[in-house]
C-alpha cells in the first residue's frame, strides 16, 4: 500500500514562515553530503556524518531533510546541474546529444557513488527537470513523446553502461594494488594459453585483431556513441538534418 502521507521533498517548504532565520540549509546539507560520498562512498553521507562535517546536532539537520531518502534525492538533483544543457535545443541534434553524453559520463565520473543512486523512480528536481525539458527538446519537433522517450533511454542506456564498466575496473584496479598495465598484464598466461589450444575461434580473434581494446577509455566511448547517434538519425526524418560527416574506418 502507498504512503498516504509521503510529501515529495521539492513539496516541503524550505523553511517555516515564522520562528527564526533557519542556521542550516538543504543546499549545505546537500553540498556537505556530496564531499562525503565524492571520497568516502554514498552509504558515508549520514546524517551523522555530515553533522560533524558541519559542527551542528544531527537531530537538528533533520529538521531541513526529513529522511535519507530526501538526502538521496537532494544530492542526485545537485549532481544532475553539473550537466550544462545551456542553449539546447541548438538546432543540431547531434551536437546536442553528443554534448549532453558527455557531460553524464563526465559527471558519474565526478561521482561514481552516483551509479548506486535507484534512478527508476525519480524525484524530478529542479535540475532533473531542466534537463528532462532540454534534453528532450531536442528530438521533440522530430518524433513523437514515446518515441523521443525510447531514444533518449537507448542513449542513457549506452552512456551509463559505459561509464559503470570504467568506474567498476577503475575500483578493481584499486583494489588490487597494481597499476593498471600489471592488472591487465596478469592474466596475460590464462589468454595465452586459451589462444594456443584453438577451441575459442572468436575469442581469439578478438585477442589477435580486435583494434578496440586497444583505444583510450575516451576514444572508445566516442567511436561506440558515434554508433548509438546512428541510431537514432535512423529512427528521425530526412528533415532533422544532415548525415554525419564520413570518417575513415
Amino acid at each position: 500500500m502507498a504512503d498516504a502521507e509521503y510529501v515529495n521533498i521539492w513539496m516541503r517548504p524550505e523553511r517555516s514562515a515564522y520562528g527564526p532565520t533557519p542556521v542550516y540549509s538543504r543546499a549545505k546539507i546537500t553540498e556537505a553530503a556530496v564531499r562525503i560520498a565524492d571520497a568516502e562512498g554514498l552509504e558515508t553521507a549520514t546524517m551523522r556524518r555530515i553533522a560533524a562535517e558541519l559542527g551542528a546536532g544531527a537531530m537538528s539537520l533533520y529538521r531541513y531533510v526529513p529522511s535519507r531518502e530526501d538526502l538521496v534525492a537532494l544530492m542526485a538533483d545537485q549532481v544532475m546541474g553539473e550537466i550544462d544543457v545551456t542553449g539546447m535545443p541548438s538546432g543540431d541534434w547531434r551536437a546536442d546529444l553528443t554534448r549532453y553524453a558527455e557531460g553524464l559520463r563526465a559527471m558519474w565520473k565526478r561521482h561514481p557513488w552516483i551509479a548506486g543512486v535507484q534512478q527508476s523512480l525519480p524525484s524530478f528536481g529542479p535540475n532533473q527537470l531542466l534537463l528532462v525539458e532540454r534534453l528532450m527538446g531536442v528530438l521533440d519537433a522530430f518524433v513523437s513523446i514515446d518515441e523521443n522517450l525510447g531514444l533518449v533511454a537507448l542513449l542513457h542506456s549506452y552512456v551509463e553502461g559505459t561509464v559503470r564498466e570504467e568506474i567498476g575496473s577503475a575500483m578493481e584496479i584499486r583494489r588490487s594494488g597494481l597499476s593498471e598495465s600489471e592488472w591487465m598484464a596478469r592474466s596475460h598466461p590464462y589468454v595465452d594459453r586459451l589462444v594456443k589450444s584453438g577451441e575459442f575461434p572468436i575469442f581469439t580473434k578478438i585477442v589477435t585483431e580486435a583494434r578496440q581494446p586497444h583505444l583510450s577509455r575516451e576514444d572508445q566511448f566516442r567511436n561506440g556513441l558515434r554508433r548509438v547517434l546512428d541510431c537514432i538519425a535512423a529512427a528521425l526524418p530526412p528533415t532533422a538534418g544532415p548525415k554525419p560527416p564520413s570518417r575513415s574506418s
